[in-house]
């Protein structure tokens, strides 16, 4: 009898005991610390927000991204916590990533060092099925980040001589003889160029980014979601191709000085709206395609 209790005893204690939960107060430290290492580099990313229109999307991006975790709370709860030393390889990555970008100059790796500091401190702390489990919002915060220099050329000036192109083909349908050389426009009353600020990059990632956050909010198959960012990079496309053409009629056929000033900032804005209703139109499209599809027996 007493041999079946001191092996029951014995059973009991082999069993594997589970790791402790990352005490809180290390985590406020490393987050501490990290904030200090990143201090420069993130007054300056917002800096960029406020003082470059092409990137004033960004604000909105950490925010969408923490409301997204925020209404996944429940299911982070519930998830074991199984911290990992591994986040300390991918901390250190990180900061040879920052060291690495300043030594360089190269602005582009450490911000994207900050986004696998994130990573690490989650692994650190709560383990890989958290990071997994924050996966999207977390990818998303790449659209916060401006990206070099050197590729925002290479996409702006083909997006110009789109727009350009499109121009003139359209206008003389619409009787406006055109001659068009690279990126400029000429009209009989004036020429018009399509100069990197009306190459649609800032409403093309203005979109893509409000697109995410869209398909997110609005629509829970994964499929649509998908269609709905990538549709976002034609949609401005065409739009700010109709903004040129807007343009030139004006300068035809109203007062070439409309073209400027006041007109020339609102209609950008018009047509944002613009492709913000051509996204909601081809949501409600893709909705009713799906209610079909799904609805045959």
């Amino acid at each position: 009898m007493s041999h079946a209790v001191q092996t029951a005893s014995l059973t009991i204690d082999s069993q594997p005991v589970p790791r402790s939960r990352t005490p809180f107060w290390e985590v406020v430290v490393l987050a501490a610390v990290l904030a200090w290492l990143y201090a420069p580099v993130l007054h300056h990313l917002v800096g960029q927000w406020l003082h470059d229109p092409n990137y004033s999307h960004g604000f909105f991006v950490p925010a969408f991204s923490l409301y997204v975790i925020w209404n996944e709370k429940d299911r982070l709860r519930n998830l074991p916590q199984q911290p990992s030393w591994t986040g300390l390889l991918v901390l250190a990555f990180a900061l040879i990533v920052l060291t690495a970008g300043t030594l360089g100059a190269e602005l582009f790796l450490s911000r994207c060092s900050f986004l696998f500091a994130i990573a690490g401190l989650v692994v650190l702390a709560y383990g890989w099925n958290h990071l997994r489990a924050i996966l999207f919002p977390w990818l998303f915060l790449l659209f916060m980040i401006p990206i070099p220099a050197i590729i925002f050329n290479q996409i702006t000036f083909p997006l110009q001589l789109i727009a350009s192109r499109a121009a003139a083909h359209t206008l003389p349908w619409l009787g406006v003889p055109v001659l068009r050389e690279g990126n400029i426009i000429q009209l009989p009353a004036m020429s018009l160029e399509v100069a990197e600020a009306c190459s649609g990059i800032r409403s093309l990632m203005s979109l893509a980014t409000l697109a995410i956050i869209f398909g997110y909010l609005m629509e829970p198959r994964t499929s649509i979601r998908v269609i709905l960012a990538l549709a976002s990079i034609p949609i401005a496309v065409i739009a700010n191709s109709l903004r040129i053409i807007g343009t030139g009629l004006l300068v035809q056929y109203w007062d070439p000085d409309k073209a400027q000033g006041f007109f020339h900032a609102f209609s950008g804005w018009l047509i944002f709206v613009v492709s913000l209703i051509m996204l909601f139109l081809l949501h409600r499209a893709l909705q009713l395609l799906c209610t079909k599809v799904e609805s045959r027996p």
